[in-house]
C-alpha cells in the first residue's frame, strides 16, 4: 500500500505541474503534440537548449536577450551558440570535458552556456567575486579543460597552465589583446548542423563558500516539469520581460535565465548593478519581473522617494528576492513603495527551492519565508533526528523537491533524513505552516547556556531609525562561553549611540540576546549574493565600549 500511495502521489504531482506550466504558457494542454515534443527534447538537449529550440520554432524574431550592446533574437542566439559550439568542438572539446565560465550578466554568458549544452559539456559557473587562489583551486579540483571569462578577470588566470586555453566572452575595454575572443572563435568555426549530445549538459553550481571552500553541485534537469517548483507560487507568464539583476553564476540568476527562455520571454541583463539604471531598464523594457538579491533591493529602496516616483513601474508584477535573508523592515518598505509584488524564495544551492513567501504571506508575516510549492516537502528535525511538528520550535531544515541534489562533485554527500536533504539552516513553522529562517547552524550562538539566533537580533537592530545594516556574531567569552557582538552600519549622516542602541535591544528582547559589544562599521562585507562574510568581521578590531 505505501508503494501504491507513492505512485498515486507522484502522478497527482505531475498533473499539478502540468496545470501550473499550462497556466504560465510554458506547455499547452490543447496542443498535445508540441507539449510531448518539449517533454522529450529536454531529456536529450537539457532545459536551456530545449527552450531555445521551442522559441525558435514559435517566435524566431522575438527578443531573447537585452544587454548593454543591444538586443538579440532567439534566432540569432541559436545561430551564435551553434557557431561557438562548432568552434569549441574544433578545439577538441568533448562531452567529457569541463568548461569554466567566469562572466558577469551579458549575452556572452548565455551564448556560452547554450553552446556547451549543445555539446553535452559540463559547465562550471565561477563566482565573479572569487580571488585567484580560490579560482585556481576550483579549476584544478573540477578538472577544467577550457576557460571562458570576461576581460576584467584576465589577471586571475596568469598562473593557469598553457594547456588550458582561455577565451574572452566580453572584451569591450580592450585591456587584454592577447587572449582570443569568442568573436574570433566564431569567425573560424566550421559550419553545419550539430548532432544531439550523448547526454544533456550539466551545470556545476558552487556553494557560497562563506564557511569554507566552495563545494560544487551538478544538477541534471531531465524534465520540463521541474519549472513548476518556481511557478507554482510565482505568477510569471510566457512572452513577458524579466530583468535578471542577480548574478547568473548563482542559482538565483541561473534559474531565472532558464525560466525566461522556457517561457519565451525577454531576459534583460546588466553587467553591473546600479539601482537607477536597473529601474530605467525595468521601465524601458516594460519588465514584469525583477530578479535580485536583498542587498540590491536595499539599494533600490534607499533611493529618494522622488527618484523612485519618477519611474513608471506599473507593469512590474513580481519582485523576486532570494540568495540571502531579507529583513522584515525591508519587506515592509518594499511593499509600501511598490505594492504587493514582493516574492521571497528560500532555498540553497543543494535544494534550489524550499519555500516561497508571496505578498499575502509577507503582509501577514513579514519575517516568514512562506510555504513550500506543491511538489516540495519541508520538515524540521531536532539534533537527534526526530521530526518536530510543533509550531515555534526551532530545528534543522530538511527539504525534498524535484531539483534537490545531495551529492557534491568532490564525492562528499549532504546530510539527509528520510530522503530530505539538509540545508544547513535552522528554522521553525508557525501554526499556518509558514517557515521562518532562524539562521545558519554554524551561526547559532550559545551564551550562558541559552541559544541565540542572530537573525532575530539583526532584524530588530535594522528597525532602529539610525541603523542601515547589521550582523551579529558570537565571540568567545570566559564566563558565558560566547557573548554577542553586533556590527552595525549607520544610515547616511547618522551617528550611532552604542549605549542607546543596546538599550533599544534590551527593552525588546530577552537579556541574553542583548549584544555586549557594538561595532560601528561603514559597511558589512558581503558576497555577490548578499550573504555576510562573517569571518571577515571577526578580524575587525574592537574599539572602547561604554558600560
Amino acid at each position: 500500500m505505501p508503494g501504491l500511495r507513492k505512485v498515486f502521489r507522484d502522478a497527482m504531482g505531475k498533473v499539478h505541474s502540468l496545470r501550473v506550466l499550462s497556466a504560465a504558457g510554458m506547455v499547452s494542454l490543447t496542443n498535445v503534440k508540441m507539449s510531448v515534443q518539449a517533454l522529450r527534447e529536454v531529456q536529450v538537449w537539457g532545459p536551456n537548449v530545449t527552450a531555445l529550440r521551442r522559441s525558435v520554432r514559435l517566435n524566431p524574431d522575438g527578443v531573447a536577450i537585452v544587454d548593454e550592446r543591444g538586443s538579440v533574437t532567439y534566432r540569432q542566439l541559436d545561430r551564435r551558440s551553434n557557431a561557438i559550439a562548432q568552434g569549441l568542438r574544433a578545439l577538441g572539446v568533448q562531452h567529457t570535458h569541463v568548461v569554466a565560465l567566469m562572466c558577469r550578466n551579458h549575452r556572452g554568458t548565455v551564448e556560452s552556456l547554450l553552446a556547451c549544452a549543445k555539446l553535452g559539456v559540463r559547465v562550471l559557473l565561477v563566482n565573479t567575486g572569487f580571488g585567484a587562489p580560490v579560482v585556481m583551486d576550483l579549476l584544478q579540483r573540477e578538472r577544467a579543460s577550457l576557460v571562458i571569462h570576461d576581460e576584467e578577470f584576465t589577471p586571475l588566470f596568469h598562473q593557469l597552465p598553457p594547456s588550458i586555453p582561455r577565451w574572452l566572452a566580453w572584451s569591450r575595454d580592450g585591456l587584454d589583446r592577447r587572449t582570443p575572443t569568442l568573436d574570433q572563435l566564431v569567425a573560424k568555426a566550421p559550419r553545419g548542423e550539430l548532432e544531439p549530445p550523448r547526454e544533456p549538459g550539466v551545470v556545476i553550481q558552487l556553494t557560497s563558500g562563506t564557511t569554507g571552500t566552495p563545494k560544487g553541485t551538478a544538477r541534471e534537469i531531465k524534465s520540463v516539469l521541474t519549472a513548476s517548483d518556481f511557478l507554482d507560487r510565482i505568477p510569471m507568464h510566457s512572452g513577458e520581460s524579466t530583468f535578471i539583476a542577480a548574478p547568473i553564476f548563482h542559482s538565483v540568476g541561473y534559474s531565472h535565465l532558464t525560466l525566461a527562455m522556457s517561457l519565451g520571454s525577454r531576459a534583460v541583463l546588466h553587467r553591473r548593478f546600479d539601482p537607477r539604471k536597473t529601474l530605467w531598464s525595468v521601465q524601458g523594457q516594460r519588465c514584469t519581473t525583477l530578479v535580485l538579491v536583498p542587498t540590491m533591493l536595499q539599494r533600490i529602496m534607499e533611493l529618494e522617494r522622488h527618484v523612485l516616483g519618477s519611474f513608471d513601474l506599473s507593469h512590474l508584477r513580481v519582485v523576486f528576492s532570494s540568495g540571502a535573508p531579507i529583513s522584515p523592515d525591508l519587506v515592509e518598505r518594499t511593499q509600501a513603495v511598490l505594492g504587493p509584488v514582493l516574492y521571497n524564495l528560500y532555498g540553497s544551492t543543494e535544494v534550489a527551492v524550499a519555500t516561497v513567501a508571496t505578498p499575502e504571506d509577507l503582509a501577514a508575516a513579514p519575517s516568514s519565508v512562506g510555504l513550500p510549492p506543491h511538489n516540495c516537502v519541508v520538515r524540521i528535525y531536532d539534533a537527534e533526528g526526530n521530526r518536530i511538528t510543533r509550531s515555534f520550535v526551532t530545528g534543522k531544515i530538511y527539504v525534498r523537491g524535484s531539483l534537490t541534489v545531495d551529492l557534491y562533485t568532490d564525492g562528499t554527500q549532504k546530510e539527509s533524513i528520510d530522503g530530505l536533504v539538509a540545508t544547513g539552516d535552522l528554522g521553525h513553522f508557525d501554526p499556518s505552516g509558514r517557515l521562518y529562517f532562524d539562521g545558519r547552524e554554524d551561526d547559532m550562538i550559545v551564551s550562558g547556556g541559552e541559544n541565540v539566533y542572530p537573525v532575530e537580533v539583526e532584524n530588530l537592530l535594522m528597525t532602529h531609525y539610525r541603523v542601515r545594516d547589521a550582523a551579529v556574531l558570537g565571540v568567545p567569552d570566559p564566563e558565558y562561553g560566547q557573548r554577542l557582538r553586533a556590527f552595525v552600519v549607520p544610515v547616511a549622516g547618522a551617528r550611532i549611540d552604542v549605549r542607546e542602541l543596546r538599550e533599544f535591544v534590551r527593552t525588546r528582547l530577552a537579556r541574553h540576546k542583548v549584544p555586549r559589544e557594538v561595532v560601528v562599521v561603514p559597511q558589512l562585507p558581503r558576497n555577490a549574493t548578499g550573504k555576510v562574510m562573517r569571518r571577515q568581521l571577526l578580524a575587525i578590531r574592537l574599539g572602547p565600549q561604554p558600560h
